[in-house]
């Protein structure tokens, strides 16, 4: 059965990367029929706003997207993209995987855990404004229903995937009202899964001890700022945003994506690691019932990696953006 997903080029090395996924999907003879939609500075020009009704409208129809990064300016300009798309559709979960792949020189062994993070509001909730023209306010939304929302969903991934503790991370002992709420109910959640063990940690502390023995974690769980940073540090533990895949998952809608930029100063010379969005898109494989692809384009990037004879740049080899599609596509034959 054809199984319709959206997909989003996005910009800068968004198409290049994109690119590969297509090409490695195909391959594989996977029946997906992509519905291309734009966002960000293509959909800025063509609709004079980011996030367009023909997008919204393919998502909503096809409940899937895969997504290329895309640019968001910073300190002005049009509000993220992300940010929108996961509160259009109320993608509560961002889900990211840190694992170390075998082969790759990095500072630590053995990391493997997840980043739980809530992803609708917190201060991404966009409720910002000016007082004058030297002070601008933003306000942090924390809800009882959606931290209740990302607590459960971590403790049925923990259990789904046989994990046995789930870390809390919090600032209570200065935010004690938002972050109450948040442990409040990630505390009630807790109770009913009691062969899931829960501990909690104040934040910095807890950046402090995951850089320090980060083979102690299992999933982290966090509200969205919080989330988003400790997301960026535990990609660094096994070497960079370009091995680090998200999914975005809702009652209704999933979007997965790479969590890197979209490093226009790279853009069009073929150097950009292609390797996070294909991970991405073997989630979404997976996701979408396709398990033994899932599973095959996984172990195809083992394979490179442990073999280390074709890696790009960034992971000190010279291999380019379509050199590596090639050879992912040349182990899974």
């Amino acid at each position: 059965m054809t199984k319709n997903v959206t997909l989003i080029y996005g910009d800068g090395i968004g198409p290049e990367v994109i690119r590969s996924v297509v090409d490695i999907i195909e391959f594989l003879g996977c029946d997906i029929n992509f519905d291309t939609q734009i966002a960000g500075l293509e959909s800025v020009k063509k609709y004079d706003k980011p996030i367009n009704d023909k997008l919204i409208e393919s998502i909503r129809e096809n409940k899937v997207a895969l997504k290329g990064p895309v640019t968001t300016p910073v300190g002005r300009g049009f509000r993220s993209v992300n940010v929108g798309l996961r509160q259009e559709f109320n993608l509560y979960a961002n889900v990211r995987p840190v694992k170390n792949f075998e082969g790759l020189k990095c500072r630590y062994e053995n990391v493997d855990l997840v980043v739980m993070r809530e992803n609708t509001e917190g201060l991404y909730s966009g409720v910002e404004r000016k007082e004058g023209e030297e002070k601008a306010v933003s306000e942090r939304i924390i809800t009882k229903k959606a931290s209740e929302d990302i607590a459960r969903y971590a403790f049925e991934y923990a259990r789904k995937e046989n994990r046995k503790k789930i870390t809390a991370l919090h600032k209570a002992n200065i935010l004690k009202l938002t972050d109450r709420i948040f442990l409040d109910a990630v505390e009630s959640v807790a109770g009913e899964y009691k062969d899931i063990e829960l501990e909690e940690m104040i934040i910095d502390a807890a950046c402090m001890n995951i850089v320090m023995h980060p083979e102690k974690y299992d999933i982290l769980l966090a509200t969205n700022l919080f989330g988003d940073i400790i997301s960026d540090l535990c990609a660094g533990l096994i070497g960079g945003l370009g091995l680090t895949t998200g999914a975005n998952i809702g009652k209704d809608a999933a979007i997965f994506e790479a969590v890197h930029g979209s490093a226009p100063d790279i853009a069009g010379t073929n150097s950009a690691n292609p390797t996070a969005c294909i991970l991405a898109a073997s989630d979404m494989l997976g996701y979408l019932g396709l398990k033994e692809e899932c599973t095959k384009i996984k172990r195809a990037i083992e394979d490179i990696f442990k073999d280390g004879k074709t890696l790009t740049k960034d992971l000190g080899g010279n291999c380019g953006t379509k050199e590596f599609t090639r050879e992912v596509i040349a182990r899974l034959k």
